[in-house]
């Protein structure tokens, strides 16, 4: 219920955008901010919560995260401008750290097999309500009104609190040297995640006004030897230097970034367009298209996340995800070939939801969980979801201006990107190390 709280938050706002622009009076450029606000807090509280949950418990900070998300979504429901929802936006994203602090309890409460095929359940939820979540949200808007989203997601944060009380286990005392969290160091890193995203919205977008462009760039500038150089001067960094240089942390991360680009923004972005576009494209409606796409993958991901998980336990995480990220980019070379045909192109989407949704993304959560210092087994996952969103982002930016273009020469170039990052996500998997004690 935790995950769904932040799921639900995340997957039922963004089809309701255009109708949250005009009940407040702005444009939909200006309401966009709402989703891209909410990943961005969401990706700064997987990692600083999650540090933080190594001193104060995973059970405190579960609790102050969905406590943050519910006074939140009462902001967002009863937001009178798009000041207060933008705000309350951001302390839904406190929410994302439940992602985390899931895996972290299961792998400490439970043994191997059952950490497993649990994990796959939990990336399962990553990907919706079998994708109907969105028509839900849809729905609701059309019928009555964008808040009434608000008040379904209030209700489930409420009970996740509720059974968060009830169900886990209280924590045991925190112990190691890790006793104090680098607040100092979690806001370098919020100025580089804004100025990441900024930059790569803006070249999605084709650019933007010079002086925001120039801005954007000083801000990664300045963040990043800033953040480095706070890390390596900090007595309990948030980001060990030793540590990120590792294979066990940036091998994983740049897997994960470049898998995301690859396979996220080709069935979101580019598939949805090619079914939408006139020829060379196939015509058909917005709902009907986004129905196609992406409803099939997320449902497959519910069957063959948990199986994935179980046979990562028995063959390895690194076996498994290599031999995902296979499957995947032969499904993306199958679709590139065979694009002009729907039955083809369909199929190959619904095996990228075996593939990406099932195999791929499970082994990258649990390979974060089990490769992540004992002394801080939440540093990792929260890494790793910052660059779930940031490898999205990079994927949609980089396939954009192709994809947009609804040509024959943009469609194929925008595939090829797609194939070209999911080969070098393989290739980078072969650096990751091996979890260790696990096959």
């Amino acid at each position: 219920m935790s995950v769904l709280a932040f799921q639900l938050n995340a997957s039922m706002v963004t089809p309701v955008l255009p109708a949250m622009a005009a009940a407040l009076g702005v444009d939909v450029a200006s309401v966009s901010r709402v989703s891209s606000w909410f990943f961005l807090s969401g990706a700064v509280a997987g990692i600083a919560l999650g540090r933080w949950s190594d001193e104060a418990g995973r059970r405190r900070v579960l609790f102050v995260a969905l406590s943050a998300s519910l006074v939140g979504t009462a902001l967002c429901a009863a937001a009178p401008g798009l000041g207060v929802l933008l705000l309350g936006r951001l302390l839904q994203g406190a929410s994302g750290v439940v992602f985390q602090l899931a895996y972290v309890l299961l792998r400490e409460r439970l043994p191997p097999e059952r950490f497993a095929v649990s994990l796959g359940v939990i990336t399962a939820i990553n990907g919706g309500v079998g994708g109907l979540d969105g028509y839900g949200g849809a729905w609701l808007a059309g019928e009555t009104g964008f808040r009434s989203i608000f008040c379904v997601t209030f209700v489930v944060a409420l009970l996740a609190i509720g059974l968060v009380w009830r169900l886990v286990p209280p924590d045991p005392r925190p112990a190691g040297p890790w006793r104090r969290t680098d607040w100092a160091g979690a806001g370098w890193l919020a100025l580089l995640l804004v100025a990441l995203d900024r930059c790569l919205s803006m070249a999605g977008g084709g650019g933007g006004p010079l002086l925001a462009a120039v801005a954007a760039g000083t801000m990664l500038l300045v963040a990043l030897p800033m953040l480095v150089r706070r890390q390596r001067r900090a007595a309990w960094p948030l980001i060990p230097p030793g540590f990120a240089v590792s294979r066990r942390c940036w091998a994983l991360l740049a897997t994960t970034l470049l898998a995301l680009a690859g396979v996220f923004a080709l069935v979101n972005l580019t598939l949805v367009l090619l079914l939408q576009g006139r020829p060379p494209g196939f015509g058909l409606s917005p709902a009907r298209a986004a129905l196609l796409v992406l409803t099939p993958p997320a449902l497959l991901g519910c069957v063959s996340a948990p199986a994935a998980g179980w046979l990562a336990s028995r063959f390895g995480w690194r076996r498994m995800l290599r031999g995902g990220l296979l499957f995947c980019a032969l499904s993306v070379a199958v679709l590139l070939a065979e694009r002009d045909r729907l039955p083809v192109l369909l199929g190959c989407v619904a095996l990228l939801g075996i593939g990406y949704n099932g195999l791929v993304l499970t082994t990258l959560n649990g390979l974060g969980t089990l490769l992540s210092p004992a002394e801080a087994p939440a540093l990792l996952p929260g890494l790793n979801g910052a660059a779930f969103g940031i490898g999205a982002g990079l994927g949609i930016a980089v396939a954009a201006p192709y994809a947009a273009a609804a040509t024959d020469a943009g469609f194929t170039t925008a595939i090829l990107i797609a194939l070209g990052f999911t080969l070098t996500a393989t290739l980078a998997s072969l650096l990751i190390e091996e979890p260790p004690g696990r096959p």
